[in-house]
């Protein structure tokens, strides 16, 4: 049954969870409303009512939502990230130390690439200052500037809790239109990817690359308590590493569209089986936690 999001999904969580309950898992899709702690609402409701559900707990996903701070628990793990820095002001600008240009510039708690644009990639201070004001206005939250990063950009998805957490897939993006060293994986993108991009599944990539970019990625997502699925998005650096961009723990699930299913289809891997493997791995993980609290 779909239970909805907002008010609904609490009046339909409530009747469903009183005797005879109704509701043995919910599959959390929800991305809320309002706040950058959006994408915890529905997870928290359901912790608040016992109510067992699909991908990560409420901590993960307002703390993924706010890139500077995943980024910060990243770092604190070892796992390198593009220089940058927050901007809550415009005036900020002239007091922080901004890493060198070319930078890039999108909303610090936004994801499905709300923010970033084709034009977001800046060249000088007088284009950052314009792209900063811009964003500040149109999103009324604070601004990340990243130092711009010239390498492959891939996507990774993971499934599974801790360590026992593995890596599905790595999937190259790469431009059809635009040298590599000048691509953003933009919204505009996104919205005409059959012709903005192509995707290489394996990456076009030296198995050490691979296997670093992997690395990386299971490490964030491990590092930020990611649960059952997620995908996290590496970007190669001037020198070729792998860099931590950013981590989507409520990926999108599009059969067509999504990059997850794309990564998993290229992967012989059915839309049916993907969708059942976070179920189970749902299910695997809140078995073993009611197996500890049983245990005397």
């Amino acid at each position: 049954m779909k239970l909805g999001g907002g008010r609904k999904f609490l009046e339909q969580a409530l009747a469903a969870s009183r005797p005879p309950r109704t509701i043995d898992l919910v599959f959390n899709i929800a991305e809320g409303r309002n706040s950058r702690c959006r994408e915890a609402h529905v997870p928290a409701a359901c912790e608040m009512l016992g109510i067992p559900y699909t991908h990560s707990d409420p901590l993960t996903l307002a703390l993924s939502l706010d890139k500077p701070l995943a980024n910060r628990v990243a770092a604190s793990h070892g796992i390198p990230t593009a220089p940058h820095v927050c901007v809550e002001h415009l005036a900020d600008l002239d007091a922080l130390p901004l890493p060198p240009f070319p930078l890039i510039a999108k909303p610090a708690c936004e994801g499905s690439s709300m923010g970033i644009r084709r034009h977001s990639r800046c060249e000088n201070r007088g284009e950052l200052q314009d792209h900063v004001a811009s964003l500040l206005e149109q999103y009324a939250g604070p601004v990340i500037v990243e130092r711009f990063l010239p390498g492959i950009e891939a996507t990774v998805g993971i499934v599974g809790t801790g360590a026992e957490a593995q890596v599905l897939g790595v999937m190259e993006i790469a431009p059809r239109k635009i040298a590599t060293e000048n691509f953003i994986y933009s919204l505009e993108v996104k919205r005409d990817y059959l012709r903005e991009v192509e995707y290489h599944v394996p990456p076009r990539l030296p198995a050490a690359v691979y296997n670093a970019i992997a690395r990386t990625a299971l490490g964030a997502y491990r590092a930020i308590g990611c649960r059952d699925v997620g995908r996290v998005d590496v970007r190669l650096d001037a020198e070729g590493v792998p860099c931590f961009i950013e981590v989507n723990p409520l990926p999108g699930l599009n059969p067509v569209s999504s990059d997850l299913p794309i990564l998993a289809g290229r992967l012989g891997i059915s839309y049916e089986t993907l969708i059942a493997t976070i179920v189970e791995k749902a299910i695997a993980r809140q078995s073993a936690v009611l197996a500890v609290h049983a245990s005397p």
